[in-house]
């Protein structure tokens, strides 16, 4: 079984150089600890947390990795980019770090992000789709000829590649039916929200392999992303996981994430998250990891090691107790394949 992590955001009064320091000692103690995949979201003039922007961060974080961890985007906001910038950074991107580049993307939720990008937020989907093909050209033929809604191209010379042919792996990600069948039309696979439960993704993971079967496509591993927090006890872990947490999820529900309302996570904020974060005492957590496997096509488990506020010293403590707890002993794990999903 393999593990990742999420990088992320931090609050805008923590200085620039710090944050970048806290984000090298992260990667450096998650690669240390067992973690195969490093990724990192995306967010444009986001108030009160600085989101290191994922092209330019990841190049730099390429030249400390070992050869067997992988790099990668969750999400970068497609709609928003014009897709030959997209290409060609992304590309670039695959060749500096050796061909293990891979690229989750997704529309985003928050329309303020269109509006500023003079890009109309109805547009997003009719957008990603359409440019996720163009993409596809744009990595894989000599000459690009193509005609859509919103762009045009007409045999144009296609001047940088990258390493992984015709493409790297695309990650999509999705919290309703139909953006999972997008994801399993446009994508390798579907990338699984943390807010999502175990029947929630078991119900859609069906669509997507229904949606892939009827294509003729392969059936690929979902990576699925979920927070984690160890602790004495059930009770001790989901107390300490509301202390670091809290913050940040009444951050997205003020700012209109769907799957988490105000109310939710400031009258409700344990019964909210306790049925989608893994908590317990470090047993408990690897036997909550383990039925998930054995129910579950994941791969890899995608967990988050810092959350604002915390200090780079707490990052890489939690990232050591996981890496001992939690990926070492489970290493040997073998999660339950498409097949055996389908057909018990």
């Amino acid at each position: 079984m393999e593990f990742g992590i999420l990088m992320g955001d931090e609050r805008v009064e923590v200085p620039p150089r710090e944050h970048l320091d806290l984000l090298l000692r992260v990667a450096e103690a998650a690669q240390r600890n067992g973690f195969t995949y490093l990724t990192i979201g995306q967010h444009f003039l986001y108030d009160g947390y600085r989101w290191m922007q994922p092209v330019p961060l990841l190049s730099r974080l390429s030249a400390e990795l070992d050869e067997g961890v992988r790099l990668g985007t969750s999400i970068i906001i497609g709609p928003l980019y014009h897709p030959i910038m997209l290409a060609e950074e992304l590309a670039t991107l695959d060749i500096l770090t050796g061909g293990r580049l891979v690229v989750a993307v997704g529309t985003g939720y928050l329309p303020h992000e269109y509006e500023r990008m003079g890009v109309p937020f109805k547009e997003r989907y009719q957008r990603l789709e359409e440019s996720l093909n163009l993409l596809r050209r744009l990595w894989s033929q000599d000459r690009v000829t193509f005609s859509g809604k919103f762009w045009q191209i007409e045999d144009a010379p296609v001047h940088i590649k990258p390493l992984q042919q015709p493409a790297p792996p695309i990650w999509l990600g999705a919290q309703k039916e139909f953006g999972v069948r997008r994801a399993a039309r446009l994508g390798e696979t579907w990338t699984v929200t943390p807010q999502q439960t175990v029947e929630q993704t078991d119900a859609l993971a069906r669509v997507f392999a229904a949606e892939r079967n009827a294509l003729g496509l392969p059936l690929n591993q979902l990576p699925l992303r979920r927070e984690l927090m160890i602790g004495a006890d059930r009770d001790d872990a989901l107390n300490r996981f509301a202390a670091v947490a809290r913050g940040k999820y009444e951050a997205y529900a003020d700012r209109g994430m769907q799957a988490l309302s105000q109310e939710q996570v400031r009258a409700r904020f344990n019964a909210t998250v306790q049925d989608h974060v893994i908590l317990g005492d470090a047993e408990e957590c690897r036997q909550q990891i383990r039925e998930v496997a054995q129910r579950l096509p994941i791969g890899p488990l995608l967990v988050r090691p810092h959350w604002p506020g915390m200090s780079a010293d707490e990052a890489v403590a939690w990232l050591d107790e996981v890496g001992r707890e939690i990926v070492e002993p489970l290493r040997e794990v073998q999660p339950v394949k498409f097949a055996d999903f389908l057909n018990p």
